[in-house]
């Protein structure tokens, strides 16, 4: 960590910078792909890389949406988007996200969401148990008397790797891990309506993947496609339209090898997560490097 602290810091910058540029925009009547186009690159004039596409989540859809090369789909009145950035400086990665809500019936999510991460990123330090985080987040929310996603946790993050295996739950459980000094962590609580279910589950879209391993599969054109992917993306997420926009692959030629090395295990799809009842969802991020005394926020 001593050797990276200043990546983390410069990451957390960069991705608040944005996600603040973007809680302030008006995005009723743009479409989703001019809306990651133009986060995405904001972050590169900053300096640093999208550590994953930006997801850009609508409505009952919790995460895992980012635009198609040719998405038309567009912000409407009454929409709540969740805008979900990460940011790498040398794999060090910075996560967090917001919702901008057009629908007074939902600022109630918005206002629930924050007010819970606000009050874990009270409790989350070394020696605290991720579970006790959780209780924090689930109490909070409850308060409002509405629901946690159950089954969306925050996460560990190590260099190159977004999810580095350790979960911070948005619900009290026991068997929890304790937060340890100079581990970076992502806190990200998911609110729902009081008679949503609660749980999310996967969608019929895919459109963020990363890769698994860089096993061959004797087709030569899938290998060099693969090869390409991995000089590219290493182990972080990446999106079809960047595979078209970055190495200039024909988007149903690119699908197609995509669906080969999905199908072979090599590649991994990311569903979109839906919520159980339809339910529209809100979520808020920050990302912590832990601390004994109080752990820094990097993207405060």
């Amino acid at each position: 960590m001593l050797l990276t602290i200043e990546d983390y810091i410069k990451a957390g910058k960069i991705a608040a910078e944005v996600r603040e540029y973007a809680r302030k925009q008006y995005y009723v009547g743009h479409t989703l792909l001019e809306i990651c186009e133009s986060l995405e690159s904001m972050i590169r004039a900053k300096g640093g890389e999208p550590a994953f596409p930006c997801n850009l989540s609508l409505n009952e859809i919790a995460a895992h949406y980012t635009a198609e090369p040719d998405d038309i789909t567009e912000v409407k009145d009454g929409d709540i988007l969740k805008i979900d950035i990460g940011v790498h400086v040398n794999g060090c990665i910075a996560d967090t996200a917001v919702t901008v809500c057009y629908n007074a019936d939902y600022s109630i999510l918005v206002e629930a969401c924050e007010h819970a991460l606000r009050e874990a990123l009270k409790v989350a330090k070394v020696g605290v148990r991720a579970g006790d985080i959780g209780r924090v987040i689930e109490n909070t929310v409850k308060s409002y008397g509405l629901k946690p996603i159950k089954n969306l946790s925050g996460h560990s993050i190590q260099q190159y790797t977004i999810h580095a295996g350790k979960s911070i739950p948005n619900i009290w459980t026991i068997g929890s891990f304790t937060l340890q000094e100079n581990e970076v962590y992502a806190i990200e609580p998911f609110v729902t309506t009081a008679d949503g279910d609660g749980i999310v589950y996967n969608g019929d879209i895919s459109n963020i993947f990363s890769i698994v391993t860089r096993k061959r599969v004797g087709n030569k054109e899938v290998d060099e496609f693969l090869e390409a992917l991995w000089n590219r993306f290493k182990t972080l997420p990446f999106a079809l339209r960047w595979i078209v926009k970055d190495l200039n692959f024909e988007i149903n030629h690119a699908r197609s090898m995509l669906e080969v090395l999905i199908k072979k295990k090599i590649v991994r799809a990311y569903p979109i997560l839906v919520e159980g009842n339809n339910r529209f969802v809100a979520q808020a991020e920050h990302t912590i490097i832990a601390k004994s005394g109080g752990s820094i926020i990097i993207t405060q």
